[in-house]
């Protein structure tokens, strides 16, 4: 895959790596960054070879800064419902992609940036990441997403007080919070996110698929729905060939050889 504004390569692990590469303009969503990440997702969705992905920004100073404000200026209702829709399509591809999807956070997430993370199954952070949401400041609220999932994330309480103030946290109080499930240096940041997804690889495949469709799913209906749901999977996992190789192995006290299967 070849694009302007957004770097994407596979390492041995069978790890995708996608970097929002507009580093001049502080990683900002433009229409085309926007369409190149899907175009990205739609592609990883289908490709066995990706097991995993890690999302970030080009630089040290940015993930994503936020959306091109100039492009959203002189949007007209109709318009920026449509504007909204696309965002969210991009953010649910990522959170219903079927594979971890972990945000290594190397700087700057507002808005849309902060969308962006909150859609990924998992956040890790760089000391100096800054968090918001500062759409009011614009007379304008978040629309890809950042009123729904950030307040399943942190609660309806810490999300309403950073959505209606715009006020940005840094990392630490992001990882308080637990919008941010732990910091790293600069440095460190990319290694110490594939560490982590190598452990993850190691687990049955469609355990860890069906476990994030579990999660996905339940996190929308009552309780009593999410564990019905939860059974039924809990029933389909028992019907692969990795159950049978996960538990066998463990009776053999020998590592799976898990197929994906």
């Amino acid at each position: 895959m070849a694009y302007s504004y957004v770097k994407y390569s596979v390492d041995d692990d069978k790890i995708a790596i996608v970097t929002i590469n507009r580093p001049d303009a502080m990683n900002a969503f433009n229409s085309d960054v926007v369409g190149e990440l899907q175009d990205c997702f739609d592609g990883i969705r289908e490709n066995d070879s990706v097991r995993a992905v890690i999302v970030t920004g080009a630089g040290e100073k940015a993930f994503v800064a936020g959306a091109d404000i100039k492009e959203m200026t002189d949007l007209n209702s109709v318009e920026a419902r449509e504007f909204a829709l696309r965002g969210q399509k991009l953010t649910n591809s990522i959170q219903y992609l079927g594979k971890p999807v972990v945000a290594a956070v190397n700087g700057y997430a507002l808005g849309g940036g902060c969308e962006l993370a909150l859609a990924c199954h998992i956040r890790y952070a760089s000391a100096n990441a800054i968090f918001g949401q500062p759409e009011v400041g614009l007379g304008i609220i978040p629309g890809w997403g950042g009123t729904q999932r950030l307040a399943r994330l942190v609660g309806p309480s810490r999300a309403t007080e950073l959505i209606i103030s715009g006020n940005r946290i840094d990392a630490a109080a992001a990882k308080n919070i637990g919008l941010v499930n732990d910091i790293f240096g600069q440095d460190e940041l990319l290694d110490e996110t594939k560490s982590f997804l190598k452990t993850v690889l190691k687990q049955g495949p469609r355990a860890v698929q069906l476990s994030l469709e579990a999660i996905n799913r339940g996190m929308d209906v009552p309780l009593a729905e999410g564990l019905s749901l939860e059974a039924d999977l809990f029933g389909v996992a028992f019907s692969t060939q990795d159950s049978r190789e996960g538990t066998q192995a463990f009776i053999q006290k020998r590592k799976p050889d898990f197929s994906g299967e």
